[in-house]
């Protein structure tokens, strides 16, 4: 079963429903805090991605290996094993980037960007800059317990 028709194991939840500004290319660009209720594994994974794009889906950040805890802060550093992740490792954007790459769509248009959360016990043996397709793979032959939110935003 995939994570797009499989039942939501955690509870994944932001402090809005409408990007903020500072979180997107029109501000700051800074990663938001995001709450994890009902993780029972060691480890975490996260995908953040936007379906609306034009090559769907155009991948605004990922990480993986976290050890399992109950908020990601707000404005994790953009580099491969970012402090504030206790170690956890971020892979590619779909721009090639390491870390947040906040929303950013055509004028005009309103995209809803997708925060996808998995739990699972062991580590994943990715390198660095690894992207969605990597990971998702290897995340297939793990056990793990999923949860997902979303957030809009249109400039």
């Amino acid at each position: 079963m995939n994570s797009e028709t499989r039942h939501q194991d955690l509870k994944i939840s932001i402090d809005f429903q409408y990007f903020p500004n500072k979180y997107t290319c029109k501000g700051e660009d800074i990663s938001p805090r995001i709450s994890i209720e009902g993780a029972e594994r060691k480890l975490l994974a996260m995908i953040l991605e936007d379906h609306d794009a034009p090559d769907k889906p155009y991948v605004h950040w990922l990480f993986w290996d976290l050890p399992t805890r109950s908020e990601i802060p707000e404005n994790v550093s953009k580099v491969d094993k970012p402090q504030e992740l206790d170690g956890a490792i971020q892979g590619s954007t779909t721009s090639g980037a390491i870390g947040y790459e906040g929303p950013c769509p055509p004028r005009g248009e309103t995209h809803k960007y997708e925060f996808k959360v998995y739990s699972y016990d062991r580590p994943l043996n990715l390198k660095p800059g690894a992207n969605r397709e990597e990971l998702l793979k290897v995340l297939e032959s793990v056990s793990y317990e999923y949860g997902h939110t979303s957030a809009d935003f249109s400039r």
